[in-house]
């Protein structure tokens, strides 16, 4: 399974996603990739946002290590789901996609509470514009998010999880 998740400008919500799937996965002994962009280029080559490393931290995820990226029409080709992280996100892979002549290659494109709340179109609330506090509502959405995606795709990964692992978010 791959699995990227974007957001705008890839330091706020897809790192925390992208560190948090990743922690989990290895966890529960999935052989994944995960990964995570931005559809705009303001944050390129920097570290996440230092508010999202630090909620990151307090729950022992270190993303510390990640870099911004801007999404590529290309990763549609890399990955298995790409998880808009909000509708202005997914609004913005559209247009991309568009311009590129691959539209047919946005069924792979999803919002990414969808997998939490079905039907809802709901958005996870850029934090950026807001108090620190917000980091950690946003990382509370997104752990159960990728709990859902887990539980969603787990059964369906070639090598399954380990058996003998006992993990509170898959029960």
């Amino acid at each position: 399974m791959r699995i990227l998740f974007v957001c705008i400008g890839n330091i706020c919500r897809s790192p925390i996603a992208d560190g948090l799937l990743n922690r989990k996965v290895h966890d529960v002994g999935l052989d994944w990739k995960v990964d995570s962009a931005g559809v705009e280029g303001y944050h390129v080559g920097e570290q996440p946002h230092p508010f999202s490393m630090q909620v990151c931290m307090e729950h022992g995820v270190d993303i510390s290590a990640q870099r911004a990226r801007r999404f590529s029409v290309e990763d549609l080709d890399q990955f298995d789901v790409v998880y808009a992280m909000a509708s202005d996100v997914l609004k913005d892979l559209e247009r991309e996609c568009r311009r590129c002549g691959v539209v047919g290659k946005m069924s792979k494109v999803m919002l990414f509470l969808n997998e939490l709340y079905p039907g809802k179109h709901a958005d996870v609330p850029d934090p950026w514009y807001g108090p620190q506090e917000g980091y950690l509502d946003v990382y509370n959405l997104i752990d159960a998010g990728t709990d859902a995606i887990i539980r969603k795709y787990a059964a369906h990964s070639p090598a399954g999880m380990k058996p003998d692992v006992k993990v509170k978010m898959i029960l």
